[in-house]
Formats: structure tokens, sequence, C-alpha cells
């Protein structure tokens, strides 16, 4: 066979053999997006959808504080159980890790938190919180069912995954610092990334609100006992008057944002707490002030730290008083970074599933949130999903107060969404390695 024989017979088996594989990959394409579209569609019935919202009264009506979760995992566990998915327990305390998929890399998580506040609920419906002092005020309860939806969405699927998606379900998320607990304790070992989302009654049913890079601050909790002298308030000379001193510790802390920090750079100080004296004419022995100091750098959250503890001592020092400062470590988070590659990779999700015009680029906000544990340890991505209920009007509650009411339309959503964003990453990830390994091969040819 002549030389111009051979090239034409070798191009035309590239050819072939580049054909077979591209129309290969088209059609595992095409039918993988074919899954995700019908995630929502799956997630809208009514068969499910009345199943998300089952779940959720269920766990509204018995509020559990964070590390205390324990029948609200029971109940997690037992749903797990009903669809066949595997699972870890405990991790801190009460959180569990379900497993669907292969059970090999590549490995991708989806969390929801799963604990209430010490707040009384003053809504009145049928599902009110039995427990007195206890309310899901900030939609966890909501978080859960819809993660548990996104795992029958994704169970259905599972012989499809190109990897194992974990769900992770976690407790103390308000201020117990559970992330912190779970990944210590090993659970994202070998996972690629993770995504998390909290609803938010700022935007209407089927919106994301998204964004790159920091989107929610680090914070941290102090509190101080400034100690005087008291002593009758007719004769202060007499009396080493802390009352005085907390003030001007309070006013000079004011200064650490207003004359330390970059004007561009955020950062909050608040002093939220003051207790001292309990008569019109006692100066008392000693007072307490505590706050939250705010930002969206580690490096600044710790420089507050340090000037935050300086001030008060040597304030106090200025008023002849001692001063003695705690922080409060396991309510420190770091801020919530979330990463630019997932940002693109859930932006194609959420236009696929909800349209780009239902995409809101959201504003850097000064909450904190320990999903920036999650986030530390991996890339991590964090999102908003709307629910504000437009019927209302003006007349809706912000989380954390005991009005709150959870739009529980929402549900489908988020459940959709957590399960798209997983089984994508998925893909996504095994046709990057299908191409690298297809483009080394090409090269030895």
């Amino acid at each position: 066979m002549g030389l111009l024989q051979w090239v034409f017979a070798l191009s035309t088996l590239f050819l072939h053999f580049s054909t077979f594989v591209s129309s290969d990959s088209l059609l595992r394409k095409e039918g993988s997006a074919k899954i995700r579209l019908n995630f929502l569609e799956s997630a809208k019935s009514p068969e499910l959808f009345d199943w998300m919202v089952k779940i959720r009264r269920a766990i509204h009506e018995n509020p559990e504080l964070g590390y205390e979760e324990f029948e609200t995992s029971r109940l997690i566990r037992d749903e797990l159980d009903k669809m066949g998915i595997t699972y870890k327990h405990p991790f801190a305390v009460t959180g569990i890790v379900g497993s669907i998929g292969t059970g090999k890399p590549p490995f991708v998580a989806i969390r929801a938190d799963m604990d209430a506040l010490p707040i009384e609920e003053k809504v009145e419906w049928e599902h009110k919180s039995k427990i007195q002092g206890k309310m899901h005020a900030c939609g966890h309860d909501a978080h859960v069912a819809m993660l548990l939806g996104a795992a029958k969405l994704l169970q259905k699927h599972s012989n499809k995954l190109q990897g194992t998606i974990l769900l992770v379900f976690q407790p103390a998320e308000e201020g117990g610092g559970g992330a912190k607990e779970m990944v210590d304790a090993g659970i994202l070992e070998d996972v690629d990334a993770i995504f998390g989302l909290h609803v938010s009654s700022l935007y209407p049913v089927g919106t994301v609100a998204i964004r790159s890079g920091p989107i929610l601050a680090g914070s941290g909790f102090f509190d101080a006992v400034i100690s005087g002298k008291g002593g009758h308030a007719a004769i202060p000379q007499n009396a080493i008057d802390p009352i005085l001193a907390a003030s001007s510790i309070i006013v000079s802390l004011q200064h650490l944002v207003s004359r330390e920090a970059d004007p561009l750079d955020s950062q909050v100080v608040t002093v939220a707490k003051f207790q001292g004296g309990g008569a019109f004419n006692v100066i008392p022995d000693s007072v307490t002030i505590g706050g939250t100091f705010r930002a969206f750098s580690k490096h600044n959250l710790f420089q507050l730290k340090q000037r935050i503890e300086e001030v008060i001592t040597r304030q106090a020092g200025v008023q002849r008083c001692n001063a003695s400062v705690k922080f409060s470590e396991k309510s420190f988070y770091p801020p919530t970074v979330n990463d630019e590659a997932l940002h693109h990779h859930f932006w194609s999700v959420a236009e696929r599933l909800l349209g780009a015009k239902n995409i809101v680029e959201k504003k850097p906000l000064m909450g904190a949130e320990d999903f920036s544990f999650f986030a530390e340890a991996v890339p991590g991505y964090f999102y908003f999903v709307g629910m504000a209920n437009e019927t209302r009007g003006e007349n809706v509650f912000s989380s954390h107060s005991p009005f709150f009411e959870l739009n529980e339309d929402v549900l489908p959503y988020g459940a959709a969404l957590q399960a798209s964003v997983a089984a994508t990453y998925l893909e996504e990830y095994h046709r990057k390695s299908t191409t690298q390994e297809e483009g080394h091969f090409h090269d030895e040819l």
C-alpha cells in the first residue's frame, strides 16, 4: 500500500473514531440535561411537594436547638432508610452524611443545617411550634426538607451518576459551629466541592441570589466585665464608676471602624448588650457589655479582635477600672467566600432551570454563616433561594423574628437546585477528565 493510501486510511479511521466519541458525548450530555430539567418538574409534582411540606411541618412543630437535634436526626435517618440511601451517623453529636451514587470519586456534597432558635413563636397557625421558647425562625426546617427532596430526586437516577453525592445534614449552625465540628470529623475528606443554600424573603419565589467571592462576613462575639467600686450616686468621689468607664469604652470601640478601617472595606463593631446597676441612686460595682464584630477577611477579623480587647482593657484603666474580655470561640466564623469556578457552574445550572432573568446578583451581607468552615476546607458555594410571598405585600418578617413565616412554595426550587447542581458537577468533572484522557491519547497518535 502506498504512502498516500496509508494516510487516507488513517485519516478515515481517525474521523470515524472522533465522530463516534463526540456523538457518544453529545448523547450523554443531552440525556443528562433532560434529567436536570426534569428535576424541577418532578419536585413540583403534588406527590413530592406534599411529602416535603409534611416533613418540613413535622420538623417545625418540634424545633431543637444546636447539638440537641435528636428527633430531627431520627426523622432524617428514617426517611433515608425508606429511600434505600446509605449514611453515616453521628457526626458532631447529631449530624448525618448520606451517600448516593457509585461510592467512588469524584465526590461532591450538598448541605442543610438542622437547628432551631431560642425564640417563642408568635405566628398562630396549625403547625405552630409545640416547644415553648423554641422556633424554626430561620428556615432550617425547610433546608432539611429540601435536601431530603433532592435526595429523593437523585436516588431515582443514582445509576446515572458519574461519582458520589454526599448529603450533609449539619447541626448547630446558629452560633454552635456545627460545620467546624463536622469538618474536624473528616466528612470532607476526598470531597471536591460543596454547595449550600438559604431561603430568603427578599427575593420572589423562582429566583436565586448569588455572587462570586465574599458573600457573607466573618463574625465574632465578645463579653466584657468592667469592674470598679460601688457607692452612693450622691458622693461619686468615693466610688469608681464602671458605668462611666463602659460608656467611654463603647464610644472608643466605634472608632475602630470609623478611624482604623479602610472605608472601602466593610467592617462592623456593635455593642448590643449593656447590663449594670439596679437603682437610680447607687453606682454598681461592675458592668457587663457585649457585642459582635464583622469583616470580610480573616485578617481584618483577627485585627478587630485584638483591638477590641486592647480598647476595652486600656480605656477601663483610664477610668481607674479593671476589665476582663472573653471571646466566644464557638461563634467565631470566618467569612463565607464563594469559589469563582463554582460560581460559573452554578450560574449555568440556574440559568437552565430558572432562566437568566431569575438570577439576581447579590450584594455582600454582613450576616455570618458557618458554611464558611466548609468553604475554607474545600471549594464551596453558598446561595439564596427566593421565597417572597408577593400577596403579603410589605408584611414580611425577616429571619430570627418570632413572626417569621416560610413560604412553602420555595421547597421544589431548593430541592431541584441542590440535586441539579450536584449531579451536573459530577458530569462536568467526568467530562473534563474524559476530554483530558482523550486529548492525551490523540497526542500520542
